[in-house]
């Protein structure tokens, strides 16, 4: 063999030597990058996975919050049932009460024992009655005298009188109710006139 020739093929062998190591650095690098793809949606799917699990989590604690806003809502309307529930028995029978009484006031003695015996059984029966409604919770209002309180009082006319004070309640018409607090019926009054002072001419 020439030098020539040698040469030529140690040119060929130095190039394919190169071409593969070139093959065997783009196989690296393929492995190399299929590695990091396969990292990279690993990472992917984690993080989809952590974004699903915080989602779910503020979810439940939602949910938690509602139910336990239900709980109580429920909790107060059943104690308002128990509180409450006799209010529309309670507006039916103060009629009853309000004859009653007016029933006492109106009689008077003739002097024979059968009517006081009536008149002191109307009296009874009347106070037998409030005595079980204020068991109950339901207590009569009587302002007189009392300074007017519109949340309480409905005023029926207005009086003149010296003797009380402006805007005070010189008579009660019919007596008001309340239930645990609660309005069922306003004290029908009477209130006194302010003083009205004319202008100097």
């Amino acid at each position: 063999m020439t030098g020539t020739e040698d040469d030529e093929s140690n040119k060929i062998d130095f190039l394919e030597e190169d071409l593969e190591n070139d093959q065997d650095i783009e196989s690296n690098l393929d492995s190399d990058s299929s590695e990091e793809n396969s990292k990279n949606s690993e990472e992917e799917k984690l993080e989809k996975v952590h974004a699903e699990l915080e989602k779910q989590k503020d979810l439940t604690l939602r949910a938690e919050a509602e139910l336990q806003n239900v709980l109580k809502r429920t909790a107060r309307e059943v104690e308002n049932a128990h509180k409450y529930g006799l209010e529309r028995f309670i507006q039916n029978l103060l009629p009853v009460v309000d004859s009653l009484e007016k029933a006492a006031e109106a009689s008077a003695p003739d002097q024979s024992e059968a009517s006081d015996t009536a008149i002191e059984g109307i009296n009874l029966c009347c106070k037998l009655l409030v005595d079980v409604l204020e068991k109950e919770g339901i207590k009569a209002i009587d302002p007189s005298g009392e300074p007017f309180d519109p949340s309480e009082h409905q005023a029926m006319s207005m009086v003149e009188n010296s003797d009380l004070e402006p805007n005070s309640i010189a008579a009660v018409v019919q007596k008001g109710w309340k239930l645990n607090e609660r309005l069922v019926r306003p004290a029908m009054v009477m209130v006194v006139k302010g003083n009205e002072t004319k202008p100097p001419k």
